[in-house]
């Protein structure tokens, strides 16, 4: 796993192993930010689910301002830090929590998000909470885009949320999903 493109071009990032994180493969993560690069110059980005970082590190290597990243795990905590490190990026900060717990936090410290990520185990049925826990916390900038990576049998029931999946593409087994706030939302 490297870093696709930006400052940090080539750096290769390490992984946390033993542990069920999936780094997100390198084909998609180049088709992600080939959809998002119009966005990502001076956003402020937001990384659930984090893993070893590479996502965020992605953004803040093509321009992002700052990134935030959250693993519940200290392994992978450890490794987003060293990650950043070796790719000679600040303007981060790593919380190790689980997902509730820092949405709250970045909520109390008013922080808001244009890009927000997130990559949870496949099937567990995060994706909705998380997205309702992100509108509840008032976090998500009023144009933000939220992209949720989730496994391809993954159902997604916004029935009942204030977010809209507004583009979905899918590379083999993975899917990624553009959520925005509804129109009817305020």
């Amino acid at each position: 796993m490297r870093v696709v493109a930006g400052k940090a071009r080539g750096v290769r990032l390490g992984s946390v192993p033993g542990y069920e994180t999936r780094p997100t493969a390198d084909r998609v993560k180049e088709a992600l930010f080939s959809i998002l690069q119009p966005r990502i110059g001076d956003a402020v980005f937001l990384d659930l689910f984090a893993g070893n970082g590479g996502i965020g590190i992605e953004a803040l290597s093509r321009g992002a301002a700052r990134a935030v990243f959250v693993d519940a795990k200290p392994a992978c905590t450890r490794m987003i830090k060293e990650n950043l490190a070796r790719a000679r990026l600040d303007d981060a900060e790593v919380l190790t929590m689980r997902v509730e717990r820092a949405i709250q936090r970045l909520r109390e410290q008013q922080k808001k998000f244009d890009i927000i990520f997130l990559d949870p185990p496949y099937g567990k049925g995060f994706i909705v909470p998380t997205l309702a826990a992100l509108w509840e916390a008032d976090i998500v900038q009023p144009d933000a885009v939220i992209i949720a990576e989730y496994g391809v049998k993954e159902e997604i029931d916004l029935s009942t949320s204030k977010f809209q999946l507004v583009r979905q593409e899918k590379y083999g087994d993975t899917v990624l999903g553009f959520f925005t706030l509804r129109e009817d939302v305020e």
